[in-house]
């Protein structure tokens, strides 16, 4: 993927000291969109998301904290069971990256 392009990413954490996972919580909080607890999805460009992995990295203890990102497929197929976060006829997954930002 071409630095330029939109992308979107999961970006899930387990952070073992409360005050660093409140802090990694704000910082995709301002970022990305909830989907469950410490797990987050974000639409931005390559550069950007290294930025805000730069910030997380910052806050983190190697060896105590796990923080993955995942880049998605721009058609990915999803499966969702039980509970939804999402208010009644908002779905993450509409379709690739620009349409789900109206592009």
């Amino acid at each position: 993927m071409a630095d330029s392009q939109l992308g979107l990413y999961l970006i899930a954490y387990d952070i073992a000291n409360p005050k660093r996972l409140g802090r990694v919580h704000r910082i995709l909080k301002k970022e990305g969109l909830p989907v469950q607890y410490s797990v987050f999805t974000v639409v931005m460009k390559r550069p950007r998301l290294l930025r805000l992995l730069d910030r997380i990295t910052e806050q983190i203890v190697w060896m105590e904290d796990d923080v993955r990102c995942y880049r998605l497929p721009e058609n990915t197929e999803t499966v969702s069971l039980g509970k939804q976060y999402f208010p009644e006829g908002v779905m993450l997954f509409t379709g690739g990256v620009d349409r789900i930002l109206g592009n």
